[in-house]
């Protein structure tokens, strides 16, 4: 066995630099840690060629004396730790000391620095981590590093870089990453000599998030809510402007720029029944917590987390986000892309009866309210369910049908003792603990009319200043999905005279025979007939037979793709299934009372906005939007 050595302090510093050294964009993430820490309101990045040949930082932090501008090139020194207790509760941006020492080692550096109330500041040269030079210099209070020809020793690391348009790219990202975490610091980033990012320092999240992402995010939903000491502020986008990556999901814990697995899944939980698969939310949050409650001693980059308590942290972060969603009672508006449009003022929608609103499914709670109705329905025993309401049946094609004329929604008073008459599609909302809320006043009610269908598919309603397209299959898609899932025991369901055989594959069939408990509490009653063929023997009541089959291959393929630990997410999907197979479909010529029952659903309440899947249930054009585009204004 080879003799065992002890390395050199040089050759230990390369393979530091290995670890926290990855690229310019590493070197620039470094250095504006430091800078925030040292108490900086406005740092200015400048580089030229992808950050390769020059980059260069400058704050106006407290700056560094002649002796700590020495120190602060060596392994291991740093100003942020004094023992191992300190590691328990880190609250700086840098804390490792082995940065500087690692960038010094791979580069040649200069770097001036100045104290508050000092005559002169202090100026160091380094060559591959050594000090060459060092001398007073007149320079403003805080400090300028510039690091030229990185990797400049180490030619194997050279090889590895991109091209300057890539490197200088990540740097700008590392740059913009920073500006999100510390808003109320004023960041400047210049690219050959081209200014491409300024932010203004002032505070505003929200003026950062625009600086830096532009109109990709110029609506997004604000988020502000505190759950069990845990605080949770930041930025989400709306369902309808979900991305088709995860590029845009930053996460800040105490300010840190972190990855979490964890985080991204309790965003997105939050989306669940109202995104399109295969797309994903976009968000700007931070999520301030005791230093005790994390550590971020986990990796070299410091870019991971680990987390006291995980459920809570998933916690805050998913209801956070879901009260934050359901307070958006807007629906999209219909964009024409002739002109630019200005959206008018959208009046208060109201439900079309003046009695009072019974308390609804879809009902707004904030953080607080999700925890305490969660804790309670968990505590609380399951209802026996209800006498199943009829729902909308689709009526069979009427050939060469007449025109309808409009329909006028009446204006019903009723007695405060005398229900509201029962609508074929109402939700049966399950027993459930009442959450009190602040009283708020009714909106004046505005009157609404149905004016007819287009291709179909799309009702027509008009109300005041407003005209809305209701896509009726994802209206009825979407008030079927909550009505399953509202009754938490078995779905009513239907007895076949003649059992449906359905035919799949080997695993399909297996899937479907080996989640029969599951599949009854969704109304599905199968027997196995052999040669990879089921027996449909009893389905949903709301499903029609002729879609029984189509569904059954559908809830196979969910139980093969979208198998969960969350026995609730697996039943979800299935709902999906159910819920769209058993709504009326686009295309089909439905009854106008059918139509006015949507209608009513929709309007009554704004916070169906989206099918299962994601789709918008209701756009709008305004009167201004159509005049617009007949020249009238």
């Amino acid at each position: 066995m080879p003799k065992i050595l002890q390395l050199e302090p040089h050759v230990a510093n390369l393979i530091a630099a290995g670890e926290v050294v990855e690229r310019p964009a590493s070197v620039v993430k470094e250095l504006l840690e430091n800078a925030v820490d040292a108490g900086a309101s406005k740092i200015t990045v400048e580089i030229r060629d992808g950050g390769m040949t020059f980059l260069r930082v400058t704050d106006n932090g407290c700056g560094m004396s002649p002796e700590d501008a020495r120190t602060a090139f060596l392994r291991h020194a740093t100003s942020k730790l004094r023992n191992a207790e300190d590691l328990a509760a880190i609250s700086t941006m840098g804390f490792r000391g082995e940065a500087l020492a690692a960038i010094a080692s791979v580069s040649r550096i200069d770097l001036m620095t100045k104290t508050a109330g000092s005559i002169s500041g202090t100026s160091l040269h380094l060559e591959a981590g050594n000090i060459t030079e060092q001398s007073e210099v007149g320079c403003p209070e805080g400090t300028t590093i510039i690091i030229r020809d990185l990797f400049f020793n180490t030619p194997a690391r050279m090889k590895f870089m991109k091209s300057d348009t890539v490197e200088g790219g990540r740097a700008a990202a590392a740059v913009q990453m920073q500006a999100l975490a510390h808003p109320e610091v004023a960041f400047t980033f210049l690219r050959d000599g081209k200014q491409v990012l300024s932010t203004p320092g002032n505070g505003n999240l929200e003026a950062a998030v625009y600086c830096v992402y532009g109109r990709d995010c110029a609506h997004m939903v604000l988020v502000n809510s505190k759950w069990d000491g845990y605080q949770l502020t930041g930025y989400v986008s709306k369902p309808t402007d979900a991305r088709p990556s995860r590029n845009l999901q930053t996460f800040f814990v105490n300010d840190r720029p972190v990855k979490s697995r964890l985080l991204i899944a309790a965003l997105e939980e939050a989306y669940r029944n109202q995104i399109m698969v295969g797309k994903f939310p976009a968000c700007v949050l931070h999520l301030k917590l005791n230093p005790n409650a994390v550590d971020v001693n986990v990796h070299p980059a410091k870019t991971e987390v680990k987390f006291l308590s995980e459920k809570s942290v998933f916690d805050c972060v998913h209801y956070g986000v879901l009260a934050a969603l359901n307070k958006q009672p807007d629906r999209p508006q219909v964009q024409f892309k002739s002109q630019p449009t200005t959206p008018a003022p959208k009046p208060p929608a109201a439900p079309p009866q003046p009695a009072p609103r019974q308390e609804s499914f879809f009902r707004t709670m904030t953080t607080e309210e999700y925890k305490t109705f969660s804790a309670a329905m968990q505590n609380a025993p399951q209802p026996k369910p209800e006498a199943a309401h009829a729902t909308v049946q689709a009526m069979e094609a009427q050939k060469n049908a007449p025109l309808r004329e409009p329909v006028i929604s009446p204006k019903i008073t009723l007695p405060p003792t005398q229900q509201e008459p029962v609508i074929p599609v109402t939700i049966i909302p399950p027993s459930q603990p009442e959450v009190v809320q602040e009283s708020m006043p009714m909106p004046q009610e505005i009157p609404w009319r149905m004016v007819g269908e287009l291709y179909n598919s799309y009702i027509i309603v008009e109300q005041g200043e407003e005209a809305f397209l209701i896509d009726k299959h994802a209206a009825h898609e979407r008030i079927l999905f909550e009505k399953l899932k509202a009754n938490q025991e078995a779905i009513s369901s239907q007895m076949l005279l003649s059992p449906v055989p359905v035919r799949l594959s080997a695993e399909a069939a297996a899937e479907l025979l080996s989640n029969q408990s599951l599949l009854a509490e969704l109304g599905f009653e199968i027997d196995e007939f052999g040669d990879n063929t089921v027996l449909l023997r009893q389905i949903p009541m709301d499903l029609s037979p002729d879609d029984a089959a189509a569904a059954a291959e559908a809830l196979a393929a969910d139980l093969m793709n979208g198998r969960r630990s969350s026995k609730d997410t697996v039943r979800d999907e299935l709902l999906h299934t159910v819920a769209c197979k058993a709504a009326i479909k686009a295309g089909w010529d439905n009854d106008e009372k059918e139509l006015l029952a949507l209608v009513k659903q929709v309007m009554a309440n704004e916070d169906l906005k989206y099918c299962p899947h994601g789709r918008p249930i209701c756009v709008t054009l305004s009167k201004k939007q159509l005049e617009k585009q007949f020249k009238r204004t």
